[in-house]
């Protein structure tokens, strides 16, 4: 069920749009930002809000990768695996990011703290390697700096 909060949120971005169906990104956003992840159950309810077909609003948030449809860690790791990334060592820091935090691309470390995706590209081919955690973009990196930025998010 959809808190009174995710509920006026959804109602107000809908107001920006011809058609109810129209924000269901940003309906499945509003539910992510508040629950870190967007169940079944909860898919239901906000296509219920949207006028929606479920299984319709589950194509959207399937094909919209930043859309958690499982459970993640409190911290989303998105790593950038663009050319440019991978021209500029994405591959060594994926293995040490692996080897820091104990799991493999896809996983959630045992604490919870983070979850570790791979992404096309975040925008930042003049600051590759970069990576994102949350809203946060970090680039140049190398191990030191994500050891550090990792030491960050305790």
């Amino acid at each position: 069920m959809l808190s009174p909060t995710e509920k006026e949120e959804i109602v107000a971005a809908m107001a920006h749009y011809d058609l109810k169906k129209a924000a269901g990104i940003d309906a499945l956003r509003i539910v992510q930002r508040h629950r870190g992840w967007v169940s079944d159950d909860t898919l239901r309810d906000v296509a219920a809000a949207l006028a929606m077909d479920p299984a319709e609003l589950d194509s959207v948030a399937t094909f919209y990768n930043l859309i958690f449809r499982q459970p993640v860690g409190r911290h989303v790791i998105l790593i950038c695996d663009s050319v440019s990334c991978w021209v500029m060592g994405y591959e060594n820091l994926l293995e040490h990011l692996q080897r820091r935090l104990g799991i493999g691309m896809g996983q959630t470390t045992r604490d919870g703290r983070f979850t570790l995706l791979p992404h096309v590209c975040l925008g930042a081919c003049d600051k590759a390697p970069a990576m994102m955690i949350d809203d946060e973009l970090y680039g140049c990196l190398d191990a030191e700096k994500i050891d550090a930025i990792l030491e960050s998010y305790k």
